[in-house]
């Protein structure tokens, strides 16, 4: 199994031949899309879901199945029979890998502004993607974290308590398409000295086995 890490939240995780593509949003472009089997979408802004990106890729290959909160499905509406909703507690087969979701809400943006659903994804019990959250996937051993590090929703210290509570054998950036790299250096240095694992920000397109 290896993973590529794309644009801002977008990974797309591939397996002897399948490919797996979690949350290919507007800031990762279509390139993750190529060839993808199954979709996962932790929630319904349009930095995770590139809804007319993934419409193209379903043209491409009907067969592509897309996972989604119940409360996200209506934002793929245009997806049709595509689209399979799930919740939180679930574990379903997505194009042949494993896969759990947990969470169920959007970290708080602000009182004024409503919370939509938001699940995490736990991959072959290896690899968690929390979309917009710091929900941990309770009493599972985390081989590979990608860790939120900047939005309107959080705060640095939030992101290292969170790679501490999850204690994953490593960890990578997520949520960083908003950093210069002014920010970016000042995230990476404290991530990599206080959050208690191997800590690294991934040039986008980079992969890893």
């Amino acid at each position: 199994m290896r993973f590529t890490k794309y644009g801002h939240s977008c990974v797309r995780i591939e397996r002897e031949g399948a490919v797996l593509v979690i949350d290919p949003g507007e800031f990762s472009g279509r390139e993750p899309l190529d060839g993808a089997d199954a979709v996962l979408v932790t929630h319904e802004h349009p930095d995770h879901v590139d809804v007319e990106a993934v419409a193209e890729a379903c043209e491409r290959n009907p067969s592509l199945r897309v996972y989604a909160h119940s409360g996200t499905a209506s934002t793929l509406d245009r997806l049709g029979p595509a689209v399979t909703t799930v919740e939180s507690g679930d574990s379903f087969d997505a194009a042949g890998f494993e896969v759990s979701a947990w969470g169920g809400l959007h970290a708080v943006n602000h009182p004024d502004i409503p919370r939509v659903p938001n699940l995490g994804y736990l991959v072959e019990g290896e690899i968690y993607h929390p979309g917009d959250s710091f929900d941990p996937p309770l009493g599972v051993e985390v081989d590979t974290l990608f860790v939120p590090v900047s939005a309107p929703w959080l705060k640095l210290a939030e992101a290292i308590e969170f790679a501490r509570a999850v204690r994953p054998r490593r960890a990578y950036a997520l949520h960083d398409g908003i950093l210069n790299e002014r920010g970016l250096k000042i995230v990476n240095t404290h991530l990599a000295r206080l959050s208690g694992t191997e800590y690294a920000w991934l040039q986008p397109g980079t992969t890893i086995n």
